[in-house]
């Protein structure tokens, strides 16, 4: 449960401060996260990103503020934290389908966005399949990329996926198959750092020695004990509903935390028709 509490107390935190000047690297920092491990929690968990929350949660106020006091757009616009009219007229349209000035007029509808709550509702009839492994550090041949944290959350992004297809296209696989023993695939990924805005994604092969290649890394994974799970289905949307059954099934009733550090998804070399890929995540004992 600790990853829901530290949401709960992230959600406190902006509600708190709605008025300054905060994001969710903010938000990430008071709760103890890195912004990546952060950002992904929090958007698997509710369904938005903590930026959005945070703008939303405005956004909605300042349409009850508009409708209820004397107040002049610029006044508002700028109290929650736009440094324009125009940009304040712009989110505020898009949010509650009017723009702020027809809102101040009666009888104009406008949209509510309450503060989250978070529960924890246990459904049952569903099986979900894992095991525990440790495993001593390894390494990977890797190509990487560096992609922004909000890349995991944006509906439609296809970053990751176009990265795996540019690896194919380009002669990535070969490469990796010509320096390698072992030819299972590993999708790792890690925050840079906690306090960036991006983090690392690599393809790559457990590596044995031998030059590296250039463009190429050697991604070190450290020892720690693992949680895997299968992921069935036939594409890569399996590998998203894996995710949120750990992130809302598994760990809120676990004995197990998910530790900020390297997951990845492994594809076996050997063909295994019902499974797309593994995911294994970093864990300790509570």
């Amino acid at each position: 449960m600790e990853f829901i509490q530290s949401i709960q107390r992230a959600i406190e935190y902006m509600e708190e401060n709605l008025l300054e000047n905060i994001n969710y690297e903010d938000v990430a920092r008071h709760v103890y996260l890195s912004n990546y491990h952060f950002h992904r929690i929090f958007s698997m968990i509710t369904g938005i990103t903590a930026n959005e929350y945070i703008r939303n949660r405005r956004l909605s106020m300042a349409g009850q503020e508009l409708i209820m006091s004397d107040e002049k757009v610029i006044d508002i616009a700028m109290k929650y934290g736009y440094d324009s009219p125009e940009s304040f007229t712009k989110a505020f349209s898009r949010f509650h389908g009017v723009t702020p000035n027809v809102a101040k007029r009666a009888g104009n509808e406008l949209k509510s966005f309450n503060r989250l709550v978070i529960k924890i509702q246990l459904e049952g009839g569903k099986v979900m399949d894992y095991k525990i492994v440790e495993r001593e550090s390894f390494q990977l041949l890797a190509k990487v990329e560096r992609f922004r944290n909000e890349t995991i959350s944006e509906n439609g992004n296809t970053e990751i996926p176009d990265f795996w297809k540019q690896c194919g296209e380009s002669g990535v696989f070969e490469v990796l198959k010509n320096n390698t023993k072992k030819h299972d695939f590993y999708g790792v990924c890690a925050p840079i750092s906690k306090e960036s805005d991006r983090f690392d994604y690599g393809i790559g092969m457990k590596y044995d020695g031998g030059t590296v290649p250039d463009g190429y890394v050697i991604w070190e994974v450290k020892p720690t004990l693992w949680a895997v799970f299968k992921c069935i289905g036939n594409d890569a949307a399996c590998i998203g509903e894996t995710w949120d059954r750990i992130f809302k099934e598994f760990l809120p009733s676990s004995e197990y935390i998910m530790l900020d550090d390297t997951d990845f998804e492994l594809y076996p070399e050997a063909d295994n028709s019902d499974c797309f890929c593994e995911v294994w995540i970093p864990v300790e004992k509570k």
